[in-house]
C-alpha cells in the first residue's frame, strides 16, 4: 500500500506523488482527495470514494491511498506502507507568513480533545513557540481567544486564521487579541504567537 500526500490544494502534488497515482490500478480517497489529482488518475484505475476511514488498512497491497495535505500531518501517515509526501497547509502557512518552520509547534485540534488543544496552545506560547492549530467547524474559537487573552504573557500575540489554504479563494486574516479575526470558512488553521508577516490578504 501506498499512502499518497495530494496537497492541500490544486496543483500542489509532487511529482513524485503524481508518478504513482499515474501508475497506480486501485485509488482510494476522500472526495476531495480524488478531487485535487483526477486529472492525473489513468483511465484503467479503479477508484473509490470513502467516507468511513477506520478500515483502511485492510485494503489491498497494491492500493493508493490518497490523503489531503501531508500524510504525516493529521493525515493517513499511520496506515502501514510507503508514504509519499504531499505539500501541507503548514508548509503553505509558514511561506505566507514568513515563519520558519523551526519556530512553530502543531497542534491538532481535529474531532476531539478541544479543551486538550486550548491548553497546549498555552503552554507553547509560554514557551515563546509560535502555534500552528488545525481546528474544524466544531472549535470553539471564540473560547480560545477568551483563555489567550486571560494568559499572562509579556509579549503581544498575533493571530493569523488561514482559510482554504492553497486554493483560489485562499484568505488569510490577521490580528491580535484585541481585535481578533474569526474563520468564515471550514477548511481553517490558525497561526498564534509572535511574528511579523501579515500573509495574502
Amino acid at each position: 500500500m501506498k499512502i499518497v500526500g495530494v496537497g492541500c490544494g490544486p496543483g500542489m502534488v509532487t511529482e513524485q506523488a503524481a508518478q504513482v497515482i499515474r501508475s497506480a490500478r486501485f485509488i482510494y480517497g476522500s472526495s476531495r482527495a480524488i478531487g485535487l489529482v483526477k486529472k492525473l488518475i489513468p483511465d484503467n484505475c479503479t477508484v473509490r470514494s470513502i467516507s468511513d476511514f477506520r478500515n483502511l488498512s485492510q485494503l489491498p497491497e497494491n492500493a493508493v491511498v490518497l490523503s489531503t495535505g501531508d500524510p504525516m500531518l493529521a493525515g493517513l501517515g499511520y496506515l502501514p506502507g510507503e508514504v509519499v509526501p504531499g505539500i501541507s497547509s503548514l508548509q503553505i502557512a509558514a511561506a505566507r507568513l514568513h515563519i520558519s518552520l523551526s519556530r512553530i509547534t502543531i497542534i491538532i485540534a481535529h474531532g476531539r480533545g478541544y479543551d486538550r488543544a486550548m491548553q497546549e496552545t498555552i503552554d507553547e506560547l509560554r514557551r515563546e513557540k509560535i502555534v500552528f492549530l488545525i481546528a474544524d467547524p466544531k472549535f470553539n474559537v471564540t473560547e480560545l481567544y477568551r483563555r489567550l487573552g486571560a494568559m499572562e504573557i509579556s509579549a503581544p500575540v498575533r493571530i493569523a486564521v488561514c482559510e482554504n489554504l492553497g486554493y483560489p479563494d485562499e484568505e488569510i486574516l490577521t490580528g491580535d487579541l484585541a481585535s481578533p479575526p474569526l474563520p468564515h470558512a471550514d477548511l481553517y488553521s490558525l497561526v498564534i504567537g509572535q511574528f511579523e508577516g501579515s500573509g495574502r490578504q
